[in-house]
């Protein structure tokens, strides 16, 4: 089978990322498909960055990713590289020169971004996973949006070998799938062990500035889904996250960030003069911006965030909060709505982020027929108990969001 084999009805694929490498005959992944996010190496073939003149100015990679020969290995068959959002610096999902991915789950919103084509795909049915990368909620947010199951794993828990940098301090491997059993089986391929003697997670903590964060609607929507989460551990605990805001937290994140991709960017920005969309060309000024700023108590605030989240968690706690604000923005959505709904993303997202911990999303509800995701937040290194947790809940969230309908649609007398 080769890379245009299949129809790309989603408009998640690249121009150049149309081929194949089949996996192993034998495996646990065995006569499965996969996609890869554009910002993986496959030896052989340019990373395309998701910008052109990246791909015009980059040799063809000399090898594979480990991520991606691991999952050849264990006989999932690659079937070509996903569109990404330039340089991965947004979380809308809407590529200037490539176009915008579909959102099977809501055509008229956007998919979310960066790793917007890996999620396309599999809420499209394309292929059975793919692999994507997490910055600042770039596989938690198309998850989100596209109603599939994503993972930013713990920072430094996987190797990042043959994967563009973005923001090295921030950068986590990821990935997407339609179903639990899946989502933890890719787990197992890819993660060390979980150390022996860790405590069972048992702990449930609800972020109030999280849920703050979120729209009236959205709550209301993913009411079932914290119902079911909360009634597995017995009980949940309320806490504020941030005792500074949530918003000091972001700005944090925002200035951090940038400075950061500059350094790693900025030389070949101003060499090469990319085209840049509009939007990423205004994150890339305001990132030389950044990069003239002394960081020092930036960076001293990132440590203490670092130790507050820890200390929630503990051992052996988890903290529930909805991915993002609500569902997907509309495709044709403009202006400072559209900005406003970003930032408050970002003051999600950035918990994890600067923190260094895994967090999954579960596609938990729907709101105006677009999916919303429920997302828990582990102690560094406990990403397969995650895992493990999604496929447990996975039949009490369902059933809940079922029930949820039903009340809605045959309200009692």
């Amino acid at each position: 089978m080769s890379g245009a084999d299949f129809p790309d009805t989603a408009g998640a694929f690249c121009p150049h990322g149309r081929f194949a490498m089949p996996g192993a005959a034998e495996g646990p992944l065995a006569g499965l498909t996969f996609g890869v996010k554009d910002f993986i190496d496959v030896e052989g073939h340019v990373t395309g960055a998701g910008n052109p003149r990246w791909l015009e100015t980059h040799a063809p990679a000399a090898a594979t990713a480990p991520c991606v020969t691991a999952l050849l290995a264990a006989g999932a068959t690659m079937i070509g590289k996903t569109i990404s959002d330039e340089l991965a610096y947004s979380l809308n999902g809407d590529n200037f020169h490539y176009g915008t991915p579909l959102n099977a789950a809501a055509p008229a919103r956007v998919p979310g971004g960066s790793s917007s084509g890996s999620a396309s795909a599999v809420a499209a049915g394309l292929c059975d996973f793919t692999l994507g990368t997490d910055s600042g909620g770039s596989v938690r947010i198309p998850a989100s949006y596209c109603g599939v199951y994503g993972i930013r794993t713990t920072h430094g828990i996987l190797s990042l070998q043959g994967i563009v940098p973005f923001m090295p301090s921030l950068d986590t491997l990821g990935w997407f799938a339609r179903d639990a059993a899946l989502f933890a089986a890719i787990g197992r391929i890819l993660l060390p062990p979980t150390p022996a003697g860790r405590p069972k997670l048992k702990r449930l903590l609800r972020g109030l500035d999280a849920e703050g964060e979120t729209d009236v609607a959205a709550l209301a929507a993913l009411a079932p889904a914290f119902d079911a989460v909360s009634g597995h551990f017995g009980e949940s605990k309320t806490v504020r996250i941030a005792p500074d805001g949530l918003e000091a937290w972001r700005t944090s994140f925002r200035l951090m960030s940038a400075a950061e991709t500059w350094s790693v960017h900025g030389a070949w920005i101003e060499r090469e003069k990319p085209v840049f969309g509009p939007a990423i060309a205004e994150r890339f000024a305001f990132a030389r911006e950044a990069s003239t700023q002394d960081m020092s108590a930036l960076h001293a605030a990132r440590a203490a965030i670092g130790r507050r989240l820890r200390e929630l968690v503990g051992e052996d706690g988890l903290i529930v909060l909805p991915t993002a604000p609500g569902p997907a923005p509309f495709k044709n959505a403009t202006g400072e709505a559209v900005e406003a709904f970003r930032q408050r993303a970002q003051r999600l997202t950035c918990i994890a982020g600067l923190s260094g911990l895994p967090q999954i999303t579960i596609p938990a509800s729907t709101l105006d027929g677009a999916p919303i995701g429920l997302s828990l937040i582990a102690p560094p290194g406990r990403d397969l108990d995650l895992l493990a947790l999604a496929v447990t809940l996975e039949p009490a969230v369902r059933s809940h969001a079922a029930t949820q309908v039903h009340r809605k649609v045959n309200p009692s007398p």
